[in-house]
């Protein structure tokens, strides 16, 4: 890897900027900055091109449709810092603002960084119609989310759960673990040293694409 490869000066910015989250010190380092979007940009394009090829419905998406603003929305927000201290993308043929199951990536150079797969925040109705769909599709779901592909590459659930299961079914309902969930999603956990390598778009499209199933899944379901 050459020394001069953006990613760890990114990561050292993005350090740097949670130490300093204001906006004297961003527009003072923006020129830095922007360097670095661009290099990071060009590298999401190049992980849309390899998500291409096995997701036809995403090759019209670009990095700079796919990203997101460094700029928080702080207007009903308690904390008041103007910047994001990563960098983020998300890929679905909807938009990145969609509320359908996708693929997301978070890049800050922590260990809280890495990929995401599936879908968050869901309305109630949207919430009750998948809970049917996987009670009634049991032997499908359980053998995406059990795939031995998935559970390599995506191996722990990520989500905000109920207490209990829902209303309307069984306390001791055999999909109970199922149906408490809020939110079905994978998450997979990438060191920054990973990133580190130029090839990581290729390594990351590669992983993306064993999430595929669950991602289908929840939204034929939702189509249904």
């Amino acid at each position: 890897m050459s020394a001069e490869y953006y990613v760890p000066r990114l990561y050292e910015f993005l350090r740097q900027l949670a130490a300093n989250n204001n906006r004297e010190w961003f527009a003072a380092n923006k020129p830095l900055y922007l360097e670095l979007r661009q290099q990071w940009e060009a590298d999401v394009d190049r992980l849309i091109a390899y998500m291409s090829a096995w997701e036809p419905r995403l090759s019209h998406l670009t990095a700079k449709t796919a990203a997101y603003r460094i700029y928080r929305d702080i207007r009903f927000s308690p904390d008041k810092s103007p910047f994001k201290t990563y960098f983020s993308a998300a890929f679905s043929p909807y938009g990145k603002s969609t509320h359908r199951a996708c693929y997301y990536l978070h890049f800050d150079g922590t260990d809280e960084g890495g990929l995401y797969g599936g879908l968050w925040c869901p309305d109630s109705g949207m919430l009750r119609k998948l809970r049917r769909a996987i009670v009634d599709n049991i032997e499908e779901f359980e053998g995406i989310v059990n795939a031995p592909a998935l559970q390599e590459a995506f191996p722990q659930w990520y989500g905000a759960t109920l207490k209990t299961v829902p209303k309307g079914y069984d306390r001791d309902h055999p999909q109970a673990h199922y149906l408490r969930m809020k939110e079905y999603g994978r998450f997979a956990p990438i060191a920054p040293t990973q990133f580190c390598d130029p090839a990581w778009p290729e390594i990351v499209a590669e992983r993306f694409s064993k999430v595929r199933p669950l991602v289908e899944f929840l939204n034929y379901s939702l189509d249904e």
